[in-house]
């Protein structure tokens, strides 16, 4: 085989370079972002700018990092050029799979822990498949990989997790207590010494993470900054703090610079030390064609060459740098996996995206058998003072209209100080560690020690974290699976392999593109009943009402289609109507913490409205309870296998349903145009319906009777009914509260316009 064929696997794995960019920028921006994002700093356009010059910046910085790729897990003098180039090529394969499965789901993961394991993997697997085919003995294979760098990555994984998180939280923790949650006062006594602190850690991490790699900066230099790093954070610190008190006597909020600089210090170190994640391995592919061809027998020389120090193309890493920040720009999956962290961390409750799981549970039961145990131990004065300072309940709201950040300032800057300062001591103490897990594990323990995990929220954030963190463990295990499998396939089937393996990527990446499509999709209906969409009394009611017309257009198909399938013994439709159930339970669930929250804004504001506006709380779980009663039974029935219902049967539901039906679209079509309806007119169709359904248990009766209704037909048949008097009862008094309400907020805007 001519080396032809080679060389089109180097491009391939150029090609492919471009797309691992893509899905690994899409994973990684969650570093960067989160914590400007979340504390809205700056307008969201503001922050990209500032993290894109940070990427453009640090891909100069990433040249000494492409070591990794090269020599980094196995031993390139063992390997010959095609079996380089196999391993390349299945780990790049596997890196897109993988990442771009994390990406649709919204989960951050480490771009540095996928390629290494990748890396490894794949090197396991042609090195045995060689060893194999030699009939060597299987004690040579140590001889082909570098089994010690593994081993310290795996520690570094573990200590850095649990590191991150006490130090976020103890930092955070401190720094609350020192300034408290109305910290603008304080910042003007001791803020710009605390932001000297901040802007040295961050600018500390600039220098450990750049300097040695920066294709600018000489042996020379590296070397004096080293030698002389306590006198360059001194000067740092004296210079920093001046500067923040200047801008304190300008009455300049000195936490948005710090912040907006920290963002660009943790891009600019994303792309100093990941961009090797994604360019390095094809890089590596080209450093090996070009080597195997200038020594004159490309097909059986081993690559001992790529043990050398060779020097990074800058326009390559130029040109990757553009494609980062372009993808920064433009990937929704960026924005989802974002969103995940943001939401762990928000300071108020809102729709949990986890739900509880016994091992959450366990964990929150035991802190809070701690946090016990410490009350009895800490002083009375000492437990009053620390609560007084670290009481969340001073976080002060935004001015109406504007939408309220997840954190504030405060702990958005402690979240790059301390993500900064840990990854800076690891990097300067060469401790393997990932920059994703830092920074997640930072925002979580500051976002604990804000008791942003309060005791309505906690077992869901719990749960969320513990997701996050088990998806970083099957990283390790899929990358090193995946890579390992492709690279036999492609050892043993050469080019068809290659162009088998590119053929199911390109599948399942289109079917998680289409899975992302519908995930977002549900977001963005879940977005449209978010606690934030109320600021306002009045808009408050208003929202309230607004999302019931909603939930109710939804309960109103899913009745539709659950009895057409129940009708039709379709128990795949019943199936997928089940699945639906715990997302109207979930609207139920947001709508009723939006009317909870704009009762406290009416009480909050002096204005009154209809005593009967809480008791819609009720009336809307008595309406999910009445429809997740049908759903389920009419589920069980058709699952088990039981007999189908008797035509007059299906005949008379039919007219209940279409009563029913009427019933809630004029009251969601009331809800919709927020204009009072004729409550009499729906108490005559509810008196209808009542009627018929005494006539329809009467006929029932009769069928019980003579045995031509079994025993499990009656009970469903019974079900029904009875459900659709209770739904059309509680559509009755839903209608009622908001005639009353409205009929208040509209006397008061007549009487405010007068």
């Amino acid at each position: 085989m001519g080396t032809e064929i080679f060389l089109i696997g180097v491009g391939l794995l150029v090609i492919i370079a471009v797309l691992d960019i893509m899905v690994g920028v899409s994973n990684d921006a969650v570093n960067f972002l989160n914590s400007s994002i979340g504390s809205g700093v700056a307008s969201r356009a503001t922050i990209m700018v500032i993290a894109s010059f940070g990427i453009m910046a640090g891909v100069t910085f990433s040249g000494g990092m492409m070591e990794v790729a090269r020599k980094g897990i196995f031993h390139p003098q063992f390997f010959t050029m095609p079996e380089l180039l196999t391993i390349f090529l299945a780990v790049m394969i596997a890196d897109i799979l993988l990442l771009d499965l994390f990406n649709t789901y919204g989960l951050p993961t480490s771009t540095t822990v996928s390629i290494i394991f990748e890396l490894l993997g794949a090197a396991v697997a042609v090195s045995l498949l060689k060893i194999l085919a030699a009939g060597d003995s299987l004690i040579t294979f140590v001889q082909y990989i570098n089994t010690a760098k593994a081993m310290m990555i795996i520690m570094g994984i573990l200590m850095s997790v649990v590191i991150a998180f006490f130090c976020g939280a103890l930092v955070q923790f401190l720094t609350r207590i020192l300034f408290t949650f109305n910290y603008k006062q304080k910042l003007n006594r001791y803020g710009a010494l605390w932001g000297g602190v901040a802007l040295t850690s961050i600018t500390y991490f600039i220098l450990v993470k750049g300097a040695k790699g920066a294709s600018f900066i000489t042996t020379e230099n590296v070397i004096w900054i080293k030698s002389h790093t306590t006198l360059i954070l001194l000067v740092i610190f004296i210079v920093s703090a001046i500067l923040l008190q200047i801008l304190l006597v300008f009455k300049v909020n000195i936490l948005k610079p710090i912040v907006l600089i920290g963002t660009f210090a943790l891009a600019m170190a994303f792309a100093a030390n990941d961009l090797v994640n994604f360019i390095g391995v094809p890089l590596a592919g080209v450093h090996s064609y070009k080597a195997a061809i200038a020594a004159g027998d490309p097909l059986t020389i081993t690559m001992g060459a790529l043990s050398k120090k060779v020097q990074s193309e800058t326009i390559f890493l130029l040109i990757a740098g553009l494609i980062m920040v372009v993808t920064l720009w433009f990937s929704k999956k960026a924005r989802t996996v974002t969103e995940t962290e943001i939401s762990l961390g928000q300071q108020e409750e809102g729709h949990e995206r986890f739900e509880s799981i016994f091992l959450s549970r366990a964990i929150v039961r035991l802190i809070l058998h701690f946090s016990e145990l410490l009350r009895h131990i800490i002083p009375r004065r000492i437990r009053i003072l620390i609560n007084r300072r670290t009481d969340p309940r001073s976080f002060r709201s935004v001015p109406d209209g504007e939408r309220k950040p997840s954190f504030d300032l405060l702990r958005a800057s402690v979240n790059l100080m301390v993500a900064s300062a840990v990854v800076s001591y690891a990097t300067a103490n060469k401790l393997p560690l990932s920059t994703t897990y830092v920074t997640f594990m930072v925002a979580m323990g500051s976002s604990f020690a804000d008791q942003a995990w309060g005791r309505e929220s906690a077992v869901y954030r719990v749960t969320g974290v513990l997701t996050v963190i088990g998806g970083w463990f099957m990283t390790a295990v899929m990358a090193f699976s995946f890579a390992g499998v492709f690279a036999a396939i492609i050892f043993y089937g050469k080019g068809f392999g290659v162009i088998a393996l590119l053929g199911l990527a390109a599948v399942l990446i289109w079917h998680a593109h289409r899975k992302h499509q519908a995930i977002s999709l549900e977001t963005k209906k879940q977005k449209i009943f978010n606690l934030e969409n109320i600021e306002t009394p009045q808009k408050g009611v208003e929202t309230s009402f607004g999302h019931m017309s909603l939930l109710l257009e939804e309960i109103r198909k899913s009745l539709d289609n659950t009895l057409d399938a129940l009708f039709l013994q379709d128990f795949d439709r019943l199936t997928v109507e089940r699945k639906k159930l715990k997302q109207t339970q979930k609207w139920s669930n947001i709508i009723s913490a939006n009317i909870l929250k704009a009762m406290r804004l009416l009480q909050q504001s002096g204005l009154s409205i209809s005593h009967q506006y809480p008791q819609t709380v009720r009336r809307l779980q008595k309406l999910t309870n009445g429809h997740r009663d049908i759903v389920l039974r009419a589920y069980t029935h058709v699952g088990n296998q039981h007999k189908g219902l008797l035509r007059v049967q299906i005949e008379e539901l039919q007219q209940v349903r279409q009563m029913l039906n009427d019933i809630l679209l004029e009251v969601e079509r009331t809800f919709t145009q927020k204009k009072t309806a004729n409550v009499q007119n729906l108490t005559e169709k509810h008196r209808q319906i009542r009627d018929l359904a005494d006539d329809l248990n009467a006929l029932q009766r009769e069928r019980i009777m003579d045995n031509s209704s079994k025993t499990r037909l009656s009970i469903l048949y019974y079900a029904i009914v009875g459900d659709a008097i209770m739904l059309s009862k509680q559509n009755l008094k839903l209608l009622e509260i908001f005639n009353e309400s409205f009929g208040k907020l509209e006397k008061r805007a007549q009487a405010e316009t007068k």
